[in-house]
């Protein structure tokens, strides 16, 4: 009898599609170049099996073993509240469904909930657990020492590895670099045009987090100034953090704290320069940060999927003399003027070309340090082959 094939799974489990493209390139890539082994993906929505899909094309998809993650229908109906305040249903997902997820060999997430798992599995179970991050930012979280649980982990670049092994959150021997799986997924030269002018367009990308977030005192006096007769030099694209809409309220685990975030204002979406999407694909596929001339965030790592092309960047800070924070300054701050309030803001962007010039090498250097680029093998090739090829000690 043949021996039967290692299986790797890869966890999609989230309620929205964000984390989908910095694993989808690896399981194309696992199921093509790797056929001796056994590739399945376990789905917890309709909506991120869709965006799966559609980045594996319909020859892979038909090649995977597909796991459906679903709750039970009156499981997910007394979920739906409780979820709107804090990710139950996610939780709940992994342990209606330990049992099946411990068949893996490898399991392979681009979060960290997943080590739950091995709360629920026996003392033991052999099940490897491989971690990709879903971005290459700088906050302490990307460094929680529960990291450590992770049997390997696959990093976009030097930056990572040296932090996970200066902290002692892993071993050496149990860190890969690849480089950057989602920029498989994407055409880096695209230069999308989304407004019927000429003028700079700037992207305003805030996160969610209560605490760190510049949305919630900040970001409507921005869209403010965007629409008025000065703003409405510029265009700005309003694409925030995509979880930053899927609740009102919002509760900081971390900071043990609560705000309610400002909604949409109707004179902000008649405003012709001004672009807002809160909950549409453009927001994870990155349309957004190639199409800006120009980046305003706070302490998303997607500064650093802009800065795949050095451009002016600004960023708020609203957080670091707060006692309650456990960020320091960010490195990727070093790209860009750092502000504490709005009105710092309209001599920055109207000078944003000679700013982006200063900080141009800046840039360059520490997008270097954060990927790591091979011109003759994928980011998501390589990370196959060190899935492919690791076995613990």
């Amino acid at each position: 009898m043949a021996p039967s094939k290692r299986k790797i799974f890869f966890l999609f489990n989230h309620d929205a599609p964000h984390q989908v493209a910095h694993l989808a390139g690896i399981v194309r890539a696992m199921t093509v170049e790797r056929p001796d082994l056994d590739t399945r993906v376990a789905v917890g929505t309709p909506v991120i099996a869709a965006r799966l899909r559609e980045i594996l094309g319909d020859r892979v998809s038909a090649s995977v073993t597909w796991i459906d993650l679903a709750l039970p229908r009156w499981m997910e109906a007394t979920l739906s509240l409780p979820n709107r305040l804090a990710p139950i249903k996610r939780i709940m997902r992994l342990d209606h469904h330990a049992t099946l997820l411990g068949e893996a060999d490898t399991l392979v997430s681009a979060e960290r909930t997943c080590l739950r798992l091995l709360r629920k599995w026996p003392a033991g179970h052999p099940t490897r657990m491989v971690h990709v991050p879903h971005g290459a930012g700088d906050r302490a979280v990307t460094y929680h020492p529960a990291m450590q649980d992770f049997d390997l982990m696959l990093v976009s670049g030097l930056k990572a590895a040296r932090e996970l092994l200066v902290r002692e959150i892993i071993r050496s021997d149990r860190v890969r670099i690849i480089g950057y799986p989602k920029f498989d997924t994407v055409d880096l030269g695209a230069r999308p045009r989304l407004f019927d002018n000429d003028n700079p367009v700037f992207l305003y990308n805030p996160h969610f987090d209560p605490l760190l977030s510049s949305w919630y005192d900040e970001g409507p006096k921005l869209l403010d100034w965007f629409a008025s007769p000065e703003g409405q030099s510029f265009n700005v694209i309003f694409a925030p953090h995509i979880m930053l809409f899927r609740k009102a309220i919002h509760v900081s685990p971390e900071y043990r704290m609560v705000r309610r975030r400002p909604d949409i204002r109707s004179h902000w979406r008649a405003a012709p320069n001004i672009l807002i999407d809160v909950d549409g694909p453009h927001l994870v596929d990155m349309t957004y940060t190639l199409a800006a001339d120009g980046y305003i965030g706070d302490v998303s790592s997607q500064i650093y999927e802009f800065l795949v092309r050095p451009r002016p960047a600004f960023f708020f800070d609203r957080f670091s003399q707060d006692p309650r924070s456990k960020e320091g300054d960010l490195p990727f701050w070093q790209t860009g003027d750092v502000v504490t309030g709005v009105e710092e803001l309209p001599a920055l962007i109207t000078n944003h070309v000679a700013r982006g010039a200063h900080f141009r090498k800046a840039q360059k250097a520490i997008f270097a340090e954060t990927f790591s680029l091979d011109k003759t093998h994928t980011a998501s090739s390589r990370a196959a082959a060190a899935i492919a090829e690791f076995y613990p000690l």
